[in-house]
C-alpha cells in the first residue's frame, strides 16, 4: 500500500553532514507516521527519529539528539533525515519506515520499510 525508497547515503568524514531522503508512493502518505531506523553490523536495528503525520510530534534517540533532524514534506511524499556532526558510530544502514497511527520508537510496529541506504562515517 505504501512503497518507500531511501536515498542520500554515502561516505563522509567525521564531523560532516548528510541528508537522507525517503520517497513514498501512495495516496495516504500524509496520514502515516514516519520513522528512521538504523542497523550496524552485529547490532540490532535501532530507532533514530520519528515524526507524526502533521510534523507536530518529533522524537529522537538520545544518541542523535541535537545532531539529527527529521522532517517531512507531505506535498512531496518525502521524509528527510538531516544528519550533522556525524560520528563513526553513526555508521549503519539507515531505513525509513511508515506506520498508521501515532509515532512509535519500536521497529516492529512499523508496517512498511524501505530497502535501506548505507551511511559510512570515517575517522
Amino acid at each position: 500500500q505504501v512503497q518507500l525508497v531511501e536515498s542520500g547515503g554515502g561516505l563522509v568524514q567525521a564531523g560532516g553532514s548528510l541528508r537522507l531522503s525517503c520517497a513514498a508512493s501512495g495516496r495516504t502518505f500524509s496520514t502515516y507516521a514516519m520513522g528512521w531506523f538504523r542497523q550496524a553490523p552485529g547490532k540490532e536495528r535501532e530507532f533514530v527519529a520519528g515524526i507524526s503525520w502533521s510534523s507536530r510530534n518529533v522524537y529522537y534517540a538520545d544518541s542523535v539528539k541535537g545532531r539529527f533532524t527529521i522532517s517531512r514534506d507531505n506535498a512531496k511524499n518525502t521524509v528527510y533525515l538531516q544528519m550533522n556532526s556525524l560520528k563513526p558510530e553513526d555508521t549503519a544502514v539507515y531505513f525509513c519506515a511508515a506506520k498508521e497511527g501515532v509515532v512509535s520508537t519500536i521497529a516492529a510496529e512499523y508496517g512498511y520499510w524501505g530497502q535501506g541506504t548505507q551511511v559510512t562515517v570515517s575517522s
